[in-house]
């Protein structure tokens, strides 16, 4: 029994371990994507500014 005890412990180890694992691979991709599109959106938002001038009379 006691030895029962002990593979459900590392079981549960295992499981939190591997959740950990894909949440900070989760994260480093989305990082990623982050880093790699924000040329574009940093034009994206220069071509709404320089859209947004008004002309005053």
């Amino acid at each position: 029994m006691n030895e029962e005890t002990q593979v459900k412990d590392k079981f549960w180890l295992y499981v939190g371990c591997t959740v950990i694992t894909l949440l900070v691979v989760i994260g480093m991709v989305k990082q990623s994507e982050s880093e790699k599109f924000a040329p574009i959106k940093q034009q994206m938002e220069e071509e709404t500014a320089q859209m947004n001038i008004r002309v005053l009379n």
